[in-house]
């Protein structure tokens, strides 16, 4: 049985809650974070602070709402994810994400098949596309959610349909928005990006979450 420890220990000395640093958290609970996706991208960038999580996939519906915009259905959807698996996690900080597209308008997600991967590529094509990423932490002792969001330009080179074609034969991004995976050799489908944080583009926006996390008391160094 899992053992349901505090999220902020008490000093014996002073009797006030305690700062929950990277290197200790280990040694205070079991899984201190809890990260609500399935995706392979977040899990590496997370593990990457040196923070220990368990992983879980939350199960939501993610249709846009009428006349929604990208920075809310992200945000919102990311927020949607951490609530629907809090009751299995008790004194847990909960990590919520979820990331889109814009271009001329259309938000993008990712492709529903071969078909749509080539009609999101062939839209982008000499283009610039706005990622839109939102992260959200929720404390399931106290029930306090935050939530933010980041985004990042991404500049397509003119794609041909060959070049499409090859680059999807190679990569098949199909679990990934706008069929790009710029963390492969989708970047060479790119002419520049623009953002303050790469991990945007893999739908985690790192610096946001950790602005997060120090609100809970957990810092990195």
């Amino acid at each position: 049985m899992e053992r349901e420890v505090p999220l902020r220990p008490v000093s014996p000395e002073t009797g006030t809650p305690e700062r929950l640093h990277a290197r200790r958290v280990p040694c205070v609970m079991e899984h201190p974070l809890i990260l609500a996706s399935s995706s392979a991208s977040r899990k590496r960038i997370l593990s990457r602070t040196g923070l220990e999580f368990a992983t879980v996939t939350p199960n939501i519906d993610e249709t846009p709402d009428p006349g929604e915009s990208p920075g809310h259905l992200v945000e919102r959807l990311a927020r949607a994810k951490a609530e629907a698996v809090k009751e299995q996690f008790g004194h847990s900080l909960v990590i919520g994400s979820d990331q889109v597209g814009l271009i001329d308008g259309e938000i993008l997600g990712k492709p529903r098949d071969h078909e749509d991967a080539v009609r999101q590529l062939t839209k982008c094509s000499g283009s610039e596309l706005v990622l839109y990423a939102g992260v959200a932490l929720l404390n399931t002792n106290s029930g306090f959610m935050q939530s933010d969001v980041d985004t990042f330009g991404v500049a397509y080179r003119v794609l041909s349909p060959e070049k499409i074609r090859k680059y999807l034969a190679a990569e098949k991004p199909y679990d990934s928005c706008g069929s790009l995976k710029v963390e492969g050799i989708g970047i060479a489908l790119l002419e520049r990006l623009t953002g303050s944080d790469p991990n945007t583009l893999m739908g985690f926006p790192l610096i946001k979450l950790l602005r997060l996390l120090e609100k809970e008391g957990v810092e990195l160094v």
